[in-house]
């Protein structure tokens, strides 16, 4: 699957990463490598616990939108 996952610099100095379409999914990291394999971590969590609760999956698809 793919997501789409937005990244902020926080006044911390730590790079903040948020998966949309995941409510609630994000996290932290102090490098890039370190902030994408933690939302990687974050998103397989999410899913696994999704199901495991047997709340409803989410659907990921792309739409391209002219602006």
């Amino acid at each position: 699957m793919r997501f789409l996952i937005t990244l902020q610099q926080g006044e911390d100095g730590f790079i903040l990463a948020e998966c949309p379409a995941l409510p609630g999914c994000m996290t932290q990291g102090k490098t890039r490598d370190e902030v994408f394999s933690n939302i990687r971590e974050a998103i397989e969590v999410s899913l696994s616990s999704r199901r495991a609760h047997a709340l409803p999956q989410i659907e990921v698809t792309e739409l391209d939108i002219a602006v």
